[in-house]
């Protein structure tokens, strides 16, 4: 039954605050602190882009992208893992009725989403079985449900979907020992011939270019942004919003440091007002960019009209770029800093680790990124498993 469109969630300085006390303690526990999954719960964000027939705000997508980068300025690490919570809330919205209203009766929908298609599932008696190990499965020690990439079908017919299941039925493998992005808790998951029904799967064809069977079941624009530009520009947000808090606190410490040996102050040396400037307008040519793909794709699922791979290898570059721009504002000015940058108690160093290991996700490479929109652009044929 039709339920009313909620609240959109909203999220305050108070929030991201918290975020900040609790980001060392975070990285020592390796997952997000109980208390942030409590405050999580208690603003409803996650609910975000849940369809109103479940009790969803059902914004527009691209509501999600801001308080993300926000939440960076306090713990990059959490606003990775909050930001895919809330994103696969929107792809569980993809997938057939029937699995939509199993998987969020169980609220809130925490599922990690490991993409990579590195199980197999079997063609089985209205369903598949399904066997195989993922890796970085963000969020999963908090996981009540979970999505993976998997290749289906029969040998003569395998094609590459996304399956749904209750997370009673994974075991995590504690893997997750890294210099950065240590909250997200992005453990192994492995899975042991489990039967999955057919209406918890979902073509990923489907999914990339926006026409999952969730785009027609609520009729919303939301539903029907295509997957990788929907990806990648929330999975650049907490570096665009890492590299916004360095130089916010580079530029508080200016007038607090002084140099050794020279007995001035740094605000007082040019150079370091110079990195400031350099840092401030690449930080605002960052902004526009992300301003402008995201109304060009939002324009056009709005209108109804289908997005060209061309339009979304596009938005993937322009994700990567903001990814590769943000880590080297953040490098930039945490070398500018002295040594005193790299204590553990220091934000700067951890804004580097997390971002230096965020921008490792297969969306953001910088090359192939290029190099995918730069073919299209000429018309050029690619792989039509290309991730675009």
């Amino acid at each position: 039954m039709a339920t009313a469109v909620g609240a959109t969630p909203a999220i305050g300085p108070e929030f991201v605050g918290r975020l900040a006390e609790r980001a060392q303690e975070a990285e020592a526990l390796r997952r997000l602190p109980a208390a942030t999954v409590a405050d999580l719960l208690e603003t409803r964000f996650t609910d975000l882009l849940v369809p109103a027939r479940y009790g969803g705000a059902q914004a527009c997508f691209p509501e999600i992208l801001d308080p993300i980068r926000r939440m960076a300025h306090g713990c990059a690490s959490s606003a990775w893992t909050i930001g895919f919570y809330t994103l696969h809330n929107w792809m569980l919205a993809l997938f057939d009725e029937q699995a939509q209203a199993e998987a969020f009766a169980t609220r809130p929908f925490l599922a990690p989403a490991p993409l990579a298609p590195t199980g197999r599932g079997v063609p089985a008696d209205g369903g598949i079985r399904l066997s195989g190990r993922w890796s970085w499965a963000t969020g999963v020690m908090d996981a009540n449900w979970i999505m993976v990439g998997a290749l289906c079908g029969s040998d003569h017919e395998i094609y590459p979907a996304l399956v749904l299941l209750p997370a009673t039925e994974i075991t995590v493998d504690d893997v997750w020992h890294t210099d950065g992005m240590c909250a997200t808790g992005s453990n192994d998951v492995v899975i042991s011939d489990v039967f999955v029904p057919s209406h918890r799967l979902v073509r990923v064809a489907d999914i990339y270019a926006g026409t999952a069977p969730g785009a027609a079941l609520h009729d919303h624009p939301t539903y029907r942004w295509p997957m990788v530009p929907a990806l990648s520009l929330l999975a650049a947000m907490p570096a665009l919003g890492s590299a916004e808090r360095v130089a916010q606190v580079y530029a508080e410490r200016l007038s607090e440091r002084v140099l050794a040996y020279e007995g001035v102050i740094q605000k007082d040396k040019p150079i370091a007002l110079a990195h400031l400037g350099e840092a401030q307008v690449r930080l605002r040519a960052l902004s526009a960019l992300l301003a402008d793909t995201v109304s060009t794709i939002e324009s056009a699922v709005v209108a109804g009209e289908r997005i060209p791979r061309v339009r979304r290898a596009e938005a993937r570059m322009a994700a990567a770029h903001i990814v590769h721009e943000s880590r080297a504002v953040i490098g930039l000015l945490l070398g500018a800093s002295g040594a005193g940058a790299h204590f553990l108690h220091n934000p700067l160093q951890r804004a580097k680790r997390d971002v230096d290991v965020l921008a490792g996700h297969v969306i953001f490479d910088y090359d192939t990124s290029r190099e995918l929109a730069g073919a299209l652009s000429l018309g050029a044929r690619i792989s039509p498993t290309a991730m675009v």
